[in-house]
């Protein structure tokens, strides 16, 4: 069976990318992990990122998947975290505003195998398929979770997403998988 991707737990995740800040040759991926599970985007959508396109408390974009439009507003994380890789690329008083923001160390826009080899390599785990599109399921989880695993929350990640319906949205999070399995474990 072709599995998708899993999700990270978004605490790991987040530590992961904050220890990276702190490091030159990684900062730029630390905060491509942050960024990512605080906004449930794409890879593709956050590849093609300005500098310029972070300079407000909120960020508008057009999805490329869905051609639709995107009102994200920008959480304190999110916010220290881009301060941090300036301050640590020394980018703080450069103007840059029209360059991309996630630059490989090769000064070129980081390409999505790239990404994903590279968090295969960060997250290294035999159990679990890591990718890309784990850190946009961390984002889910953590809504989901944060909203005491509600059909509201269900609801709304399903817009988000813009999944037809919430089956797609609980499948899409492997929350039934789980209940079965918990069936599983509860004929002690």
């Amino acid at each position: 069976m072709n599995k998708t991707s899993d999700y990270l737990e978004y605490d790991v995740a987040l530590n992961k990318g904050l220890k990276l800040l702190n490091d030159k040759k990684m900062c730029v991926f630390g905060f491509y992990i942050i960024f990512s599970i605080n906004t449930g985007l794409r890879v593709s959508d956050v590849l093609k990122l300005k500098h310029s396109d972070l300079s407000v408390d909120k960020l508008f974009l057009k999805e490329k998947k869905t051609k639709k439009a995107r009102e994200i507003s920008l959480n304190n994380v999110v916010r220290n975290s881009y301060q941090t890789m300036l301050v640590t690329l020394n980018l703080k008083n450069v103007n840059i505003d029209e360059n991309y923001i996630f630059l490989s160390q090769k000064g070129t826009v980081y390409r999505t195998q790239s990404i994903n080899v590279i968090l295969k390599t960060l997250f290294n785990t035999k159990r679990l398929q890591i990718s890309s599109h784990s850190l946009r399921k961390a984002f889910a989880r953590k809504v989901y979770e944060n909203m005491n695993e509600s059909e509201n929350a269900l609801v709304l990640l399903s817009d988000i997403f813009n999944h037809s319906n919430i089956a797609i949205t609980r499948r899409y999070l492997g929350i039934r998988q789980d209940t079965i399995d918990n069936i599983y474990l509860t004929l002690e």
